[in-house]
């Protein structure tokens, strides 16, 4: 799923307008009050249910799921949720596109709206400005949306193997995750966030290489990986490796020889944020 964060004055009207645009299932999430006019969203929903049961008062007939949530995490139709990396995983394995209205906080690719937009108030890469939402150019920011980053989760990736055509001679898959750790010891600084770069090009090739090599193994059919980038909060996760195979050795110790490569052999490189300093770390473990 290719997620997108859209803020400022008219996010909303350019969102539908972008997910018009879009070839695949689109979630559009507006914030309770956000609106193309600044208002609340329409009380009623205009197209039909999404999969699963989700509809929010914000229905578009534009988009496959829309959502509204409130500023404490409440949003229509499923509760609460802990944090929006959590909305965000929850509809990456069904959707090609997320488009997130007036959420500023989202390290993903993000478009800023108004007279003096700030590319340092959004963690995430900004794809645009502009003064108002008929001023942005909806070719070129489809174009560079396909072209960022996707939003991969662990679920995204079991899915993908459990579609391999293998599949029906496995018994079994395992996965890492690689979650930022706050603290190794009780008296240590807690780690605040960790700030991950990589070489672009080169760390998908190699990881690509790698899981193709652990695929040629006996008993092994199929190698997912995937390294999230930019900065990720205590608690969250970073990595994932997934793997296919007939029996759970295989896969257990693909598993393990994977996160050992992909921690040695690809250049990604991590700066860690503590309570009390900021500093890159040579060599990651």
């Amino acid at each position: 799923m290719r997620p997108i964060s859209i803020v400022g004055d008219g996010a909303a009207g350019l969102a539908r307008r972008l997910a018009g645009r879009l070839d695949g299932r689109v979630a559009v999430v507006e914030r309770d009050g956000d609106s193309a006019e600044g208002g609340r969203p329409d009380p009623e929903p205009s197209g039909p249910a999404a999969d699963g049961g989700i509809v929010g008062p914000a229905q578009r007939p534009e988009a496959d799921t829309a959502i509204a949530f409130d500023g404490d995490g409440n949003w229509t139709g499923r509760g609460t949720i802990e944090g929006f990396d959590d909305l965000l995983d929850g509809l990456a394995p069904d959707h090609d596109y997320l488009l997130a209205v007036g959420e500023s906080r989202l390290r993903v690719p993000a478009v800023l709206l108004g007279p003096d937009p700030d590319p340092d108030s959004v963690p995430g890469t900004v794809l645009a400005t502009a003064a108002s939402p008929g001023a942005v150019d909806l070719d070129s920011l489809v174009a560079d949306l396909d072209t960022a980053d996707p939003w991969i989760t662990r679920e995204t990736l079991v899915g993908r193997v459990e579609a391999s055509a293998d599949a029906d001679r496995s018994g079994a898959i395992a996965t890492f995750t690689g979650r930022v750790r706050a603290r190794d010891g009780p008296d240590d600084d807690r780690t605040t966030h960790l700030a991950f770069e990589k070489y672009e090009g080169v760390a998908e090739e190699r990881m690509d290489a790698i899981a193709d090599e652990l695929t040629d193994r006996d008993g092994v059919f199929d190698v997912r990986m995937h390294h999230r980038t930019g900065v990720i909060e205590a608690g969250e996760d970073i990595v994932f490796v997934v793997v296919l195979a007939g029996h759970r050795r295989e896969a257990f110790r693909t598993v393990e020889d994977g996160i050992d490569r992909l921690k040695d052999e690809v250049p990604i490189f991590k700066k860690e944020a503590t309570e009390s300093e900021t500093f890159w770390v040579h060599r990651r473990d």
